[in-house]
């Protein structure tokens, strides 16, 4: 069993000047390792919550740990950061130099890292999201896609134990929001890194290992994808979808093509589409 890595035990937060919690009194644990989806219509709290997450807001109320740090000094947020990493829907709001590499080493310089240490680790940075070529191109010349793993290069660079996805596909055409989640998954199942994929898109989160729907704040529904968007009429109830698939299946098995229930992917309907081809 993977040991937990982040834990929240009735943590809220009220913005300044709010009649109401942004975030209400969440209890939620992430093992290390897994890849955890965020749901919600907007103002749900989703976002709020992964900005607690990375230490960016302190709860007001409520415990939260991230990596065994409580954030309470700023000593704490700092540490935090370190452990837990944060791509912002904009990449152009992450991106603060005009050359790739250098954009990518900016954190590594702050933090006083040793010249031939940035250079390491900018390289496999760059080389694990696919953009080596591009170390010496201006960010201002990317696509969206392209700038977005620019983002992700230089939260690996820093070593994260954790990576929040705060809606980081959200401005990105098809193909570039394939890519990125993509490279988020791989960076999951190959480096271990723990992933917080907060997203409105429900083909990615049927992907995930667990989903978390949120609404006014509070944590309305959790568990494994299917077990979720199963209920379906509760999901639409939150102002949420269920993926293309399912609802494909759905409409499949009302005109009399037998189906099993909670398909959920392409690649699970086209098996048994084929499936049902073979037999006629």
């Amino acid at each position: 069993m993977n040991k937990t890595i982040i834990e929240a035990r009735g943590v809220s937060f009220t913005y300044e000047g709010a009649d109401s919690p942004a975030v209400d009194n969440v209890s939620l644990s992430v093992s290390q390792g897994e890849f955890l989806a965020i749901l919600g219509r907007n103002g749900s709290g989703k976002s709020t919550f992964a900005k607690l997450l990375n230490a960016l807001l302190l709860p007001t109320a409520g415990e939260l740990t991230v990596n065994g740090i409580r954030p309470v000094s700023e000593d704490d947020c700092y540490a935090v950061r370190k452990s837990c990493g944060m791509v912002f829907q904009n990449p152009d709001n992450q991106i603060v130099t005009t050359i790739v590499e250098e954009d990518c080493a900016f954190g590594l310089e702050n933090l006083g890292t040793p010249p031939a240490e940035i250079r390491r680790r900018v390289d496999e940075a760059l080389e694990s999201v696919g953009m080596s070529d591009f170390a010496q191109a201006s960010p201002s010349m990317l696509s969206g896609g392209q700038k977005q793993r620019i983002a992700v290069a230089g939260v690996l660079a820093m070593r994260p134990k954790i990576i929040v996805f705060d809606e980081s596909t959200a401005m990105l055409d098809p193909i570039g929001r394939r890519d990125v989640f993509s490279l988020a998954r791989r960076l999951n199942i190959e480096e271990g890194i723990t992933i917080v994929w907060i997203t409105h898109f429900m083909e990615e989160a049927a992907l995930a290992d667990r989903l978390v729907v949120m609404d006014g704040g509070r944590v309305a529904m959790e568990g494994a994808p299917r077990e979720v968007f199963a209920q379906t009429k509760r999901v639409l109830a939150l102002g949420l979808d269920v993926p293309e698939m399912m609802k494909l299946a759905d409409g499949l098995r009302k005109a009399g093509v037998k189906l099993p229930q909670r398909l959920m992917t392409v690649n699970e309907m086209a098996v048994e589409l084929c499936r049902l081809k073979s037999k006629n």
